[in-house]
Parts: structure tokens; C-alpha cells; sequence
């Protein structure tokens, strides 16, 4: 343990005072040789069980077994090879799971792309990585039509929404893939001459024999593209042993909270987000939990629907889809007595919706902080023996085989109760970004710590408080302003639905707070909510600026772009003295 003003050290490890006596300290990333031998022990082990529910419409895992290998020998028919890249675009469908398996299984490496790209940033991706063949959910298929140009593509997979939900027949999919394209008109035109549908491609490769690879620990698994909100998109290796290793430490995180064989996880966040992916999609799956894909988040209704006949045990959501959820009278009406983890991630968790959860529920929202450079989990908040916590707003410590130091703006190691740049040492820390050495020599240091633009306090316990993103950060007259810290304020007006902070130039301060507020009532004015931030902020961290908005700007999984409101931050501001 430390104490006053000794430095955390790496090795002292202060923060297992704080685990459960049921979480290991270190997890054994040896267990599996690669994903492709986690996939097929999996399936073994819960040959019987549902692996995955969408629209209704269950696959087992030995299903699941027979189609991802299916998957796998089709690719190794057009000539995929072991470290080639596979592009995969497409929503929380059953075909994400299946080609997502199958194309580890061939040891080829997954890309996972946004399905809500424009054609410059799928064009991006395309070349960056350099992948020849493509997954695409039809909705999506003429962008990859309009990005292909210059690209190494040469084998491009079209799959639709219906997809492998029933028998060979498959009537159920065919009315759904039916309506979408000529009553809702949902699926623009494309031309990919050379494209095959997806079962073609499944039965294809069911003709054939797979034949096995040797894929190891090294060996990249994902590139997994990140910054994109921030500058030019960098592509994160994560090898097997990576995402082994997270996989591995979410679950022990979770100690024995979570029984084999008898969850039930909800997953409307996208499985192409690298949260989703770990969490839902992989550690669930080590457990054989049955997984309700949601195909589309932001249609609450259609989730509610998807949610009727499941009794869910866990979830997981970002702070902007908690509080949607919260809104809608259908949630707020069910029976949660059966759910043990409501986790959130991807953004900091603001406290008055936390609150509304705990009371709506009686759960706690668990807060866990990662990002896509470490696989991605860090940090989670230590679960009782009822699978609570309290929510305090910190990020909880280190997951077990993570050490955790806080860089100062000096360079040094930062004290307890100090401010610093997190830096992570773990198994989980990314190979490097693909093809950018320069890029990875400035994130990863010579011993092994990556350096993760986040700014925090860890106290003695080792307990960890994330301030804000160091690029988010605000320089008034000298005073450092975090936009987390009066985003969580101001969200506490009753009348505010959601709220985003960031700076505005000053010739004066160097940069004053703007704050773009989306209300709950339209009676909220400047002045009332002004007022509210000044009994609980300081002078200068209260907002100059306010502009009221129908809607914030998010990405695909629901984080707010604070980089386009501060593009747009010179119209419809409102100057307060």
C-alpha cells in the first residue's frame, strides 16, 4: 500500500486491496493457443445451448460451429491465406458472428468497419489495411461499390438482414429481406457484379474441406481502427494473446457472479465497436450465454420488441443509451429482478443517470473505462458479492495482469492524488498500429507502457478517477477545465435531456466554456440553466456560451462528437457576461 505523497509504483499492485476475495489477481493468456481454439472449445462445451438470438430466431452453438467452418473453407476457396485481411461491415446480425469466427478460424484478420461509413472513410480503411475481401450487409453495399475503386478488394460477400434466421427455406428471412427492399426501400441500388450472397458463399464452403492452420499468440487477430473522430484513422493490431488476455480478465473481474450456461446478455451496441466485441460477443460466449443481438439501437421501440419473451440477466450500453431506455414506459415497466450486470463504457457515465438507474432498478450501473489500443478493457469498478457497486464517478482499478501509472506533464511518475496521462502495461496492449511505426514509438514506450491520452487521479487505494481526455481538456485564463465535469452538472437540470461541453477561442482567457444543451422541457432558458451551473461551478468553468439543440451530434455506438460541435461553434452561440 502507499501512502501521503509516495508514487504508485507498477509492481506494488495497491489496488488489490481492493478486489473481491473471488478476482484472481493474474489471468493466464496460455489457456487458449489462439481465438480459433477458444471458438471451437466453446462450441464443445455448449453444443446444445443458443449462442445467439436475432429477430427472433435462434442458433446453437453446434450451428454456429458448422457455419463459421463453412465460412472459413469458403475463403480458403477464393484464396484467402493466414494474415490476410478480412473487411467486415454490417449491423448486430447473425451473420456477424458466423463470418466473424469463420474468418479467425482461417486465421485471416478481421477489420471491422463501421456499416455507416462514407465512401472517403470506408476508402480509407479499404487501403489502409489492405484487405481483398469484404462482408457487407446489403443497406451498405454501395458505398463499398463507390470505395472500391483504388482498393485491393477483389472478393466482396453480400449479406442481408434475413440471413441464416430460419430453416433451408428460410421463409421468415426472405418476407423480412422483401419488405426492407421494396416497401421500406431500405437497400440502394449497387452494382458488384462479382459479389456472392452469403449462403452461396456458406454452402460453397460446405462442399469443401476446411483445412486447419497454425495460428499463435502473436499472430494479429484484429485491426481495429481508432482516432477517427480525432484525425486520420490508425488501425490497432491486436494479436490472440490480446484479446485471449481481455476476454479472460473481464471474466474475472466478474469473479463468480456470472453462472456457465445461464445468462442471458442484451447487446445493442454494435459488435463491430471493440467493446462489444470483447465483452458481449467474446467473454459471453466463454460462459455459453444466450446473446440478444439488437440490429438497431437507436429504434428503442424495435429493441423493447426484440426484449418482450427475454429475461435478461445483463447488459450492456453507453450513458446517451441508458438514459433512452429510461425514457421509454415499456422499460421502466419490466421486472429487472433477475439482472446482476448493467455495465457501461465508451463514454464517462454521468452521475444523475446513474442515479435514475439505480432507482429505476435497483442495480448499479457498473463503469468501466478502455479503449481500442488495450483490447479494450483497463479499468472496472470491483463488483460485491451481489454483483453491485456503488457509483462514485471513478473508474474503479486495474483488471488482474494490468498495472496502471500516471504520466505527469513533466514526464515524471505522478504522486497519489496527482493528475497524469494514464499509462497501461498489460497483455492486453495492442502489437502497434498497422503500418505506423512513428505512430506506435509515441503511443507505446521501450518498456512497454502505452501512453493513453486520458487524464486521472489514482488515490491510495488505487482506486482511479478519470478527468477528461487530454485533447478534450480547456484552458481558461490559465485554469485547466475538464468538459466531463460541467457536462455532469448541467445534466442534473431536470429540465436538460442531454448536454456537451468545449472551448471556445478567447482573445481574452484563451478559450471560454460553450455548452450545447438538448432539453427536456422547452421551458429551460439560458438564464435557469446558468444559475443552476453557478451553484455548483466555479466562476470560470460556467458556461459563456449556450446553444439550445433538437439533437447532439453522436457516433454509430452513441458518443458525442465533440470535435463537430466545436467546428460549428460560431453560430447560434448565446453570450452571457
Amino acid at each position: 500500500m502507499i501512502s501521503g505523497h509516495a508514487a504508485p509504483h507498477a509492481t506494488d499492485g495497491i489496488w488489490y486491496a481492493s478486489y473481491p476475495p473471488d478476482v484472481v489477481r493474474e489471468i493466464d493468456p496460455g489457456r487458449y493457443r489462439s481465438l480459433a481454439h477458444f471458438f471451437d472449445d466453446c462450441v464443445a462445451r455448449f453444443t446444445d445451448r443458443v449462442a445467439f438470438v436475432s429477430l427472433g430466431s435462434e442458433m446453437k452453438f453446434a450451428t454456429l460451429g458448422g457455419k463459421a467452418h463453412a465460412f472459413a473453407s469458403y475463403l480458403q476457396s477464393v484464396g484467402v491465406k493466414p494474415g490476410d485481411r478480412v473487411a467486415l461491415m454490417m449491423p448486430n446480425t447473425l451473420a456477424y458472428p458466423v463470418t466473424l469466427f469463420g474468418t479467425l478460424l482461417a486465421g485471416a484478420i478481421v477489420v471491422n468497419v463501421n456499416p455507416l461509413y462514407t465512401v472517403r472513410e470506408l476508402g480509407h480503411q479499404l487501403k489502409d489495411s489492405g484487405a481483398q475481401t469484404v462482408v457487407v450487409f446489403e443497406n451498405f453495399a454501395k458505398t463499398v461499390q463507390d470505395a472500391q475503386p483504388g482498393t485491393r478488394v477483389r472478393n466482396i460477400v453480400v449479406t442481408a438482414l434475413g440471413d441464416l434466421l430460419g430453416n433451408a427455406l428460410n421463409l421468415k428471412g426472405r418476407a423480412i429481406d422483401l419488405i426492407l427492399r421494396h416497401v421500406k426501400k431500405q437497400v440502394p441500388a449497387y452494382a458488384l457484379p462479382d459479389a456472392v450472397r452469403l449462403p452461396q458463399a456458406l454452402a460453397r464452403g460446405a462442399r469443401r474441406k476446411f483445412e486447419p492452420v497454425r495460428i499463435g499468440h502473436g499472430d494479429i487477430a484484429f485491426i481495429q481502427y481508432t482516432g477517427g473522430t480525432t484525425g486520420v484513422a490508425k488501425g490497432a493490431m491486436l494479436t490472440h494473446r490480446n484479446v485471449i488476455a481481455n476476454l479472460l480478465q473481464a471474466l474475472a473481474w466478474a469473479g463468480g457472479r456470472l453462472v456457465e450456461g445461464e445468462e442471458i446478455i442484451v447487446t445493442p451496441l454494435p459488435l463491430y465497436h471493440i467493446y462489444s466485441l470483447t465483452v458481449n460477443a467474446l467473454a459471453f460466449f466463454a460462459i455459453g450465454a444466450r446473446n440478444v443481438l439488437i440490429v438497431n439501437p437507436r429504434d428503442i421501440d424495435g429493441l423493447m420488441r426484440a426484449l418482450r419473451h427475454e429475461n435478461f440477466t445483463a447488459i450492456t450500453a453507453l450513458n446517451t443509451l441508458y438514459s433512452a431506455l429510461m425514457d421509454n414506459e415499456a422499460f421502466r415497466a419490466r421486472d429487472f429482478s433477475s439482472l446482476k450486470l448493467a455495465m457501461a463504457g465508451g463514454m464517462a457515465t454521468q452521475r444523475v443517470i446513474a442515479e435514475r438507474f439505480r432507482a429505476m432498478t435497483g442495480r448499479t450501473l457498473v463503469e468501466g473505462y478502455g479503449l481500442t489500443e488495450c483490447s479494450p478493457l483497463v479499468a472496472a469498478t470491483p463488483l460485491d458479492t451481489h454483483g453491485r457497486s456503488d457509483f462514485d464517478g471513478t473508474i474503479g482499478v486495474p483488471v488482474p495482469s494490468t498495472r496502471v501509472r500516471l504520466r505527469r506533464e513533466d514526464g515524471a511518475w505522478a504522486h497519489a492524488g496527482e493528475a497524469g496521462e494514464l499509462c497501461v502495461q498489460g497483455p492486453q496492449v495492442m502489437k502497434g498500429y498497422w503500418n505506423r511505426p512513428e505512430d506506435t514509438a509515441q503511443a507505446i514506450d521501450a518498456n512497454g507502457w502505452l501512453a493513453t491520452g486520458d487524464i486521472g487521479v489514482m488515490d491510495a487505494r488505487g482506486i482511479i478517477r478519470l478527468i477528461d481526455r487530454k485533447k478534450d481538456m480547456m484552458i481558461v485564463s490559465g485554469f485547466n477545465v475538464y468538459p466531463n465535469e460541467i457536462e455532469d452538472v448541467l445534466a442534473a437540470h431536470p429540465k436538460v435531456r442531454a448536454v456537451a461541453a468545449v472551448g471556445v477561442p478567447d482573445p481574452v482567457t484563451g478559450e471560454r466554456v460553450k455548452a450545447f444543451v438538448v432539453r427536456r422541457d422547452d421551458t429551460l432558458t439560458v438564464e435557469e440553466l446558468l444559475k443552476f451551473a453557478r451553484l455548483h461551478l466555479t466562476g470560470y468553468k460556467v458556461p459563456a456560451f449556450v446553444e439550445f439543440r433538437d439533437t447532439l451530434p453522436l457516433t454509430s455506438i452513441g458518443k458525442v462528437l465533440r470535435r463537430e460541435l466545436r467546428e460549428s461553434r460560431d453560430t447560434g452561440s448565446k453570450p452571457q457576461d
